[in-house]
Formats: C-alpha cells, sequence, structure tokens
C-alpha cells in the first residue's frame, strides 16, 4: 500500500503550455491569495508547464528591454518562494513522465515527481480541482 497524500482544500492543475497566456500569473496569484487565507494547496503541473520549476531557469528571468534594471523572478524563483512560505500549506508536484519528456529536470529541490497514473489520487484527495491551461 502506497503512502496516502494529504488532504488539501484546492488542487490547481496548470496543463499544457504555460506561456500562451497568464496562466502562470493566474496560477501563481490564485495559489498565493488562497494560502493567505489559510487553505492548503497543491499544484499540479503536466505538460510543458512542468518546466516551470527547472532548476536551470535560476532566480531571474532574461533582462526587460523596457526595464533593464528591474530584476524579474523566474518562475522558477515564483514556486521557490511560495513553497518556502508556506512550507505546511503548499505541496508542489509535476508529473514525471512530462518532466522527463520535455526534459524538465532537476526541478527546484522542493517539487515531488508523481507518476501521471496517480492524479486520480490528487483529484481524491482534495476538496476542489481547477484546471488551468489545456486539458
Amino acid at each position: 500500500m502506497g503512502r496516502q497524500l494529504p488532504r488539501a482544500d484546492v488542487l490547481l492543475a496548470v496543463m499544457g503550455g504555460p506561456h500562451v497566456n497568464d496562466t502562470v500569473t493566474s496560477a501563481v496569484r490564485l495559489a498565493q491569495a488562497l494560502l493567505e487565507r489559510g487553505a492548503t494547496v497543491q499544484i499540479w503541473t503536466c505538460g510543458h508547464a512542468t518546466g516551470l520549476t527547472k532548476q536551470s531557469l535560476g532566480g531571474s528571468k532574461p533582462r526587460n528591454l523596457e526595464n533593464w534594471e528591474y530584476d524579474y523572478p523566474s518562475s522558477a524563483m515564483l514556486a521557490k518562494e511560495l513553497l518556502d512560505s508556506f512550507p505546511e500549506q503548499l505541496t508542489w508536484y509535476s508529473c514525471r513522465f512530462c518532466t522527463e519528456e520535455r526534459g524538465s529536470q532537476p526541478h527546484i529541490e522542493q517539487i515531488r515527481l508523481r507518476p501521471p497514473f496517480k492524479f486520480t489520487e490528487h483529484l481524491d484527495a482534495v476538496d476542489n480541482a481547477l484546471f488551468l491551461g489545456v486539458c
């Protein structure tokens, strides 16, 4: 018998190519708002969204030509900051198959890899699920 997933209030499933629209910003802001209100949150990334937490992204995005002096955090840094700020409330999972297929490894250390066939266990362990991106 495998380990039981902890119960959570909300699962945010981020699917597909996250940078084609405002999916990443929406997911991070929604997660932060829920966490600040005391909710427990799981984030699951699948498809190209597994690249959001690659270690190779470093802490900053490439410089923005319109605001050269400002240091914009990478998606990996945003994830790390959320995970560090809410260690008891937030868990972040990445689909193992998509991670390996898309070369998204290694992730930042807080990311937990799970096989895709375990996704239904996450749905069973939460009260609400919201899918962002391609389903």
